[in-house]
């Protein structure tokens, strides 16, 4: 019987649609963002959308979207105790929505995936440094076996080959002098202190400046955590003053009425990386404005915000050229491309020695993450 001949069919590439509620929550995730973790306002640009865009249908609405968020554990509703609401919700009226732990940590996730792409976890959690020894990164350079060396270092396909060449195969024997090592790289521990400048300058001008500032955060935290989890990262803020927040309150991060406080931003860096006992240290600062504030001893606010004020910006290039003593780079991310700001960058980032980078929204992420890594391939000192 005469076997019939197959061969290619090309046929239009036809993509499965996507459930609903994924559909949805692409787009919720986004919002989310943008409001700060503002459910109620989420949910209202998403009804907007809605209505222009016709992402639902009368079998799934924007209201079953809430009913999957909640019963996924992406949303809880709290009630008022003073409002008489009873717990189970039976009441008149409905409680408030807010995000759950859960949805902080797949923001995280999703900032990761958009930033820096689908990545690998590693259980490592090092950095890599040029000095070889016994490490548990591989540098593909090899050398003789000297006693003391770990039967785990040896590499056996290099020490047979050596048997082989020097024994011959009729007579095969491996000895001391055929064991081949290959050396491996001691790695270092990075210690990270992430600023984020929440002036009232980063919402001006029509130009939502926080929100991809906050993307790049929970975006760097994410990998920090997962593949570096020896890594530190400590996050602040700085706005008239300077603060800590933990990497949930990342969501929820928003601009103030503040001026630009970078010398409390950068005493509250250094402070917190002198704590650190890592050798590699470093920080990095997202900012779009210049130093237009300081805070005197006596607790009064200096404030200008008419140009460069002369004493802001020596105190400034100061803390710049005392992180450089304590062997601190600091990389300047400038979302503004004023050029008396530029000049301003460069003088301060030529007193810490460090780096600065002009750069549009589009490309941070992409920009921090090029930074981070080369810093964790080399020792800074």
């Amino acid at each position: 019987m005469q076997q019939e001949r197959r061969g290619f069919r090309f046929e239009f590439y036809d993509p499965k649609e996507k459930d609903p509620f994924d559909k949805l929550f692409d787009i919720f995730k986004e919002l989310i963002t943008h409001t700060s973790g503002d459910f109620d306002e989420a949910i209202n640009w998403l009804r907007e959308l809605d209505k222009e865009y016709k992402l639902t249908t009368p079998d799934y609405t924007v209201d079953d979207f809430i009913e999957d968020l909640k019963q996924r554990g992406y949303i809880r509703e709290e009630f008022d105790p003073e409002s008489g609401q009873d717990g189970d919700g039976s009441g008149d009226q409905s409680g408030r929505f807010s995000i759950t732990a859960k949805t902080e940590q797949l923001l995280r996730k999703h900032a990761l995936e958009q930033i820096f792409g689908n990545m690998r976890k590693s259980g490592a959690g090092n950095h890599k440094t040029g000095k070889l020894g016994e490490g548990d990164a591989h540098s593909g350079d090899f050398r003789s076996y000297r006693f003391g060396d770990g039967l785990d270092r040896i590499s056996m396909t290099e020490s047979l080959r050596n048997a082989q060449i020097n024994h011959g195969m009729g007579n095969f024997n491996l000895t001391e002098d055929d064991l081949v090592v290959e050396d491996t790289r001691f790695k270092a521990q990075m210690s990270t202190v992430l600023m984020i400048d929440i002036s009232h300058s980063m919402i001006l001008y029509g130009e939502d400046r926080i929100t991809p500032a906050k993307k790049v955060a929970m975006a760097l935290a994410e990998l920090i955590t997962t593949r570096y989890p020896k890594d530190t990262l400590d996050i602040l803020v700085f706005g008239n003053d300077a603060w800590t927040i933990q990497i949930a309150d990342l969501p929820y991060l928003k601009v103030g009425p503040y001026h630009t406080n970078t010398v409390a931003g950068l005493q509250l860096a250094m402070d917190l990386l002198r704590r650190k006992r890592n050798t590699n240290k470093q920080i990095f600062m997202i900012t779009d404005g210049k130093p237009s504030c300081l805070r005197l001893k006596d607790g009064r606010y200096y404030k200008n915000s008419n140009g460069l004020d002369e004493y802001i910006v020596e105190k400034c290039y100061t803390m710049a050229a005392q992180a450089r003593r304590l062997h601190i780079p600091i990389t300047t991310f400038m979302i503004a491309n004023d050029p008396y700001l530029q000049q301003f960058v460069d003088e301060f980032t030529e007193a810490n020695q460090g780096k600065a980078f002009y750069t549009g929204l589009k490309g941070l992420g992409e920009m921090i993450f090029r930074d981070y890594d080369a810093n964790r391939r080399r020792r800074i000192k």
